[in-house]
This record gives structure tokens, sequence and C-alpha cells, in this order.
């Protein structure tokens, strides 16, 4: 699929999925990096959500207590681009920073209606209840007091047609390491983004690519991200009340899926974001042939079976021009880089065929390896893990 590097889709990666398919069939075959025209017929999927079944987040890894503010920004230099009718370009932001422990109150993983979508959008048949998702046990808490310094800002971006929870769980331990993270939903690409007056606004674009395809989404998907940086950064007044606390000589960006695709107009376009992290997507903007200005990128994805790469990250490796690393987990999924597996196996659907790593085993070298990069590239903290295969993780090889 463009933006998702996989060779067969199940259940387990429906949340994965743009709406249309997923409403054709729950099993596709398809090419490495693109998604058959014609989904084969497969059996509906169904779990049985176990009674009481409570999903509660892995705890961050990191030494701080996480906050987290919701912004909704507006773009008035900009129509939004798939809805011009509806007027400026709004995003939806999820504020994550090291805070004072003890502070706030917990933060709800998202909103019933933007839940509700999700679950019957993505599930065929859905039986999972709207409450299992918004009860997620979260480790971040609104309104808490904010640690005192600067600290390195990280941009995250979802998969298409995901809400930006996706990545919850990884903007939450990269905040309790030290890190503020703008998690950002872009509006008319996913389920549902819900706005402060109680507007869930649903996707636009889901069923129908946009003229021009995947790429103009990741160039839109820039536009955004150096949008969100202009609204932190801004003087004298930022969009968000601890703007303070952002070093802004210090910004990365991560995605997953075509939100790691967008990673690479991204540093290409904006000089103020120096690292970049694509998990798991197809490079469909395709990095610059004079590469990305020596700008280090980390590429980290499932494998595709024996002895084959996608096309685009192979084009990509060879026209990156500075530190470089690609990365396979082993036994891992397109959704093994989010929260969505976690969340699935919990509402009773198992893992799809060939699937190995556990969910949470997942989420831990994300996280791991993700923060490592991040350690090195924006606070200079030397990480050996980056330079090659470790007996403590046995599932993640390094691409030549």
């Amino acid at each position: 699929m463009t933006g998702i590097r996989r060779t067969v889709a199940v259940a387990g990666l429906l949340l994965a999925l743009p709406l249309s398919i997923v409403a054709s069939s729950t099993a596709l075959a398809a090419t490495p990096t693109a998604v058959a025209s014609s989904p084969t017929a497969g059996p509906a999927a169904s779990a049985t959500v176990p009674t009481g079944v409570h999903v509660e987040l892995p705890r961050p890894t990191g030494p701080y207590a996480v906050g987290r503010d919701i912004l909704q920004l507006v773009d008035q230099d900009r129509p939004d681009p798939w809805v011009p009718s509806a007027g400026p370009r709004q995003l939806m932001v999820s504020m994550y920073y090291p805070a004072d422990p003890g502070t706030g109150g917990p933060a709800p993983y998202m909103t019933p209606e933007a839940a509700r979508l999700m679950l019957d959008g993505k599930l065929p048949g859905n039986t999972v209840p709207t409450d299992a998702v918004t009860s997620v046990g979260t480790w971040s808490r609104t309104d808490a007091r904010p640690e005192p310094g600067r600290f390195p800002l990280v941009l995250l971006s979802p998969g298409f047609t995901m809400p930006r929870t996706e990545l919850t769980s990884l903007a939450e331990d990269l905040a309790s390491r030290g890190y503020v993270v703008a998690l950002v939903d872009h509006t008319y690409e996913n389920t549902g983004t819900t706005f402060p007056d109680g507007q869930t606004l649903t996707c636009a674009i889901c069923d129908t690519w946009p003229p021009g395809g995947p790429a103009v989404i990741d160039a839109s998907r820039a536009t955004d991200m150096s949008f969100v940086i202009d609204q932190l950064t801004a003087h004298p007044h930022p969009a968000w009340r601890y703007s303070r606390m952002i070093d802004a000589r210090r910004i990365g960006m991560a995605g997953h899926s075509i939100g790691g695709s967008a990673a690479v107009p991204s540093l290409a376009t904006d000089d103020r974001i120096r690292a970049g992290v694509n998990l798991d997507g197809t490079m469909d903007y395709a990095v610059p042939t004079g590469g990305l200005g020596g700008k280090p990128f980390m590429m980290i994805g499932h494998p595709l079976g024996a002895g084959v790469e996608d096309p685009t990250w192979t084009d990509a490796w060879a026209k990156l021009n500075g530190w470089k690393r690609w990365l396979t987990f082993a036994g891992s999924n397109h959704g093994t880089f989010t929260d969505d597996q976690l969340l699935l196996n919990d509402f009773g659907y198992p893992n799809p065929p060939g699937t190995t790593m556990p969910a949470e085993r997942g989420i831990e070298l994300t996280r791991e390896y993700v923060a490592a990069f991040f350690d090195l590239q924006l606070k200079g903290i030397p990480q050996p893990i980056l330079d090659g295969p470790t007996a403590q993780n046995p599932e993640v090889s390094f691409h030549p």
C-alpha cells in the first residue's frame, strides 16, 4: 500500500488501512509497496471483547512525569487543501512535555466520537464498545506543571486514516525522556478529529487519493508541520502557554506510515527540522537527488520477506547523504510501531499470521530506538545501540 510497507493485510492491521479497503475486505494480496487494485474476498474480522477489559499503555521509561495540553491551531493564510469550503486549515495538536510529578489530572486517550468513528470505520462488524477505547489508560496528565528548563522539540505524524492517538505511547515516552512533543492530527486525513467546539471532522480523502497521489499528502503534511513550528515558536505570542520549554535550535520529526514518508519533505523544505525518522512508511515522496542536506535520517520497518526490499527505501537509502540507519524488526507488522497492535490484542483480535513480536515488545523497541536517535542527533549523547546489532535486541537487524 502507498504509505504502508507490507505484503499482506489481515485483521490485525485493519486499524492501519484506508476506509475503502477495509470496507471491501479484511485480507488483501499486495505487492510490497502497492495495494492490489482489487481486494480479495475474506471473512469479516470479529472479536469478542473480554468483559471489563481495561487497556493500559506501557509505562514511559524516562525520569520525568508527563504533562499534556491540547491545542487548536488555525492557519489563516492557507485554505484547507482537501476541503477548501471549510475555510482556513485547522489542526488539533497534543503537546506532551516533562512535568512535575503529582500534578494535573488524568489525560483521556481520545474523545468518544473519534473513538467510535475509528472503530466503526476500521473494523467491519465492529463489536468493540467505544468506552473500551476512551478508557485506555495513559500516563500523561492534563494541566500538569512543567519542569523548568528547555527541551528539544519532536514533531510526530500518524499514519494515513489514523488519528494521532496511535502514537500516544511514543509521545509519552519521549516526553518522559526530556522532549517536548507535538503530536499532530492532519484534518480530513483520518477517521475523525474532534475540535474544542465538539465538532468531529471525518475523513475527506480516505476513499480516493487526491490528484497527485500520496506524495501530495506528504507535501501537505510538511506544510502542516512547518506551521506548527511557526505557532509554537512565534514571538511575542506563541500558541502554547509553555512554549518557553522549547529549544527551537533542536527540532526533529518522526512519523508512522505516510507520516514517516512526510518526514522527507519536512526535512527537505524546513531548515529548522534537523533530523527525521520514518516508521514503516513507503517513501511516496522521494528523497531529492541531492539528499537531505546531510541531515540524519533513520528508517525502521517490518520484514517484507526473504530477499525482498521496498524499492522506495532502496532508492532513499542511496540518496541519503548524512548519518543514516535502516533497521528491521523481525516478527513485526505495520501496526507494531504504534499503539494499534496492543489495543487490537486486548480487544480480542489475534496477531496477523507471521507476526511473532508481542505488541508490548514492539512498543518497547520502537521507543528505545527512536529515543536513541533523537538523543544522539538532538542532544549529542552517544548511542552505541545505533552502531549495530546487540545481544539484548536480537530482533533488530541493520541494513548494510
